[in-house]
């Protein structure tokens, strides 16, 4: 499982002209999801992310996670995450799970992120065309795999 994490001052996500997610200070999480995955990585990944300290606290200092600050999140399905780009420059997406297992995988994430920062988390729609607006704060971007713990 990989995600892109924005530290944002506001983000939308926008579907056939509409409006179906928009969130003012705190994270767009972009996610990718492999066959591989497994409730552990959602519970690993949740975790990590509810509480990185990627906000400034009173004195400006990244010292602050988005359970501290209350933020809103909004998670998007990423497939283009697991982008293999060795050979050509056609990127092949093998890498990534279908909808089959992705979704699941993707609905269990969101579920696991609103029970560790016990707020609702908003989210694009799977496998839509999507267009994402982010004014990135900082720019602070993150990205983390579970499968490189690091």
């Amino acid at each position: 499982m990989r995600a892109v994490i924005q530290r944002v001052s506001e983000a939308s996500v926008t579907v056939e002209e509409k409006k179906v997610a928009n969130i003012g200070h705190g994270l767009l999480i972009l996610l990718g999801i492999e066959p591989e995955d497994t409730h552990e990585d959602i519970t690993w990944l949740s975790a990590k992310i509810s509480k990185l300290r990627i906000f400034g606290d009173e004195n400006g200092v990244m010292n602050t996670s988005l359970i501290d600050i209350k933020g809103e999140v909004i998670v998007v399905s990423q497939f283009t995450l697991h982008a293999s780009t060795k050979k050509g420059n056609r990127p092949s997406y093998i890498k990534a799970a279908k909808p089959d297992i992705a979704i699941p995988l993707y609905e269990a994430f969101v579920t696991q992120l609103e029970k560790d920062i016990h707020i609702k988390v908003q989210t694009g729609i799977f496998g839509a065309d999507m267009k994402v607006r982010l004014l990135n704060d900082g720019p602070v971007t993150i990205s983390i795999d579970t499968k490189n713990k690091e």
